[in-house]
């Protein structure tokens, strides 16, 4: 995504409402709860970043969800604070604030309506095995109707950094996440090349499935690259380029689209190498709107 202030501008969000929803209200929602957890939201920020009313939010995501779009937000934002806690972290009253509530108080009822015991309790245990955790929820991943044509390109090797995680079939939705922690500290990435793109890419696959998914920005080279962050070299390739137009939240429907429909049907086999989304400056973060493009590579 690319580096712009985070949080969605309070200002416009209301304007969103008048635009074309090609993604479900639920899904829009999902997308923007995870990737500004650690961000004060409200439901009308929520409902207006999902194009729709309060009243129809609150009732499309408990229809898709299960959970009312509020208690799901508090419930994803203890989870992550009762995971800190288990890992030692020292400051209950940090980890209230980030949570979004005013007191140590008022976290710790909170924490125990939630899970039926306290912040201390759980940093003591140093596990979170014995919790009901709330796990981000996937987004929809059926395939798409119609896909736009790729064009093919091959692009020269280039070096990519940023925050990374590995991603397993049950924990895909950690990505809006990563993306969120990418527009915290993309400012420490150093060596960068230009300030208007980024990428998303999946490379380090297994045969499980699972893969190493980099946030990242383009650098000149690895020198002196914190140890935190991924890194990787996309080689000289060619790919197909697909314009994703949708909303962000759509992603796993392209991408299903492509590898299940597209690809086979297509004559070309998938290359053993990195494929990336690649964020522009007309991708704007704090709503999901704007476009990108997927690049998947190829050969004959």
């Amino acid at each position: 995504m690319p580096i712009k202030p985070g949080g969605a501008d309070r200002r416009n969000i209301a304007a969103l409402r008048t635009r074309t929803i090609p993604v479900n209200p639920a899904q829009r929602a999902l997308w923007y709860i995870e990737s500004h957890l650690a961000e004060p939201m409200t439901l009308d920020e929520i409902a207006a970043i999902s194009g729709v009313s309060r009243f129809h939010i609150v009732r499309a995501f408990a229809a898709a969800v299960g959970l009312p779009v509020m208690r799901y937000v508090r419930a994803r934002r203890l989870t992550e604070a009762a995971r800190s806690l288990a890992k030692g972290a020292p400051d209950i009253l940090s980890l209230a604030l980030e949570a979004d509530y005013g007191s140590h108080e008022a976290f710790t009822r909170a924490f125990r309506d939630q899970f039926g015991t306290t912040p201390e309790a759980v940093r003591a245990a140093t596990c979170v095995s014995q919790l009901q955790l709330q796990e981000p929820i996937l987004m929809d991943s059926t395939m798409l109707d119609h896909l736009s044509p790729p064009r093919f390109e091959t692009a020269k090797a280039f070096l990519v950094a940023g925050p990374a995680e590995r991603i397993s079939c049950d924990n895909g939705a950690m990505i809006p996440g990563l993306w969120h922690r990418f527009n915290q500290e993309v400012a420490d990435i150093p060596a960068r090349v230009g300030h208007q793109v980024a990428y998303g890419v999946c490379c380090n696959g297994d045969d499980a499935g699972n893969f190493d998914y980099i946030a990242g920005v383009e650098v000149a080279d690895f020198s002196d690259l914190p140890r935190r962050y991924g890194r990787i070299r996309i080689p000289e390739q060619r790919y197909a380029v697909f314009t994703h137009t949708e909303h962000v939240a759509s992603i796993r429907r392209t991408v299903n689209t492509i590898w299940n429909q597209w690809l086979p049907a297509s004559g070309l086999t998938a290359a053993d190498a990195p494929n990336f989304e690649r964020y522009g400056e007309t991708f704007d973060p704090a709503t999901g709107n704007g476009g990108f493009e997927i690049w998947i590579p190829v050969r004959e």
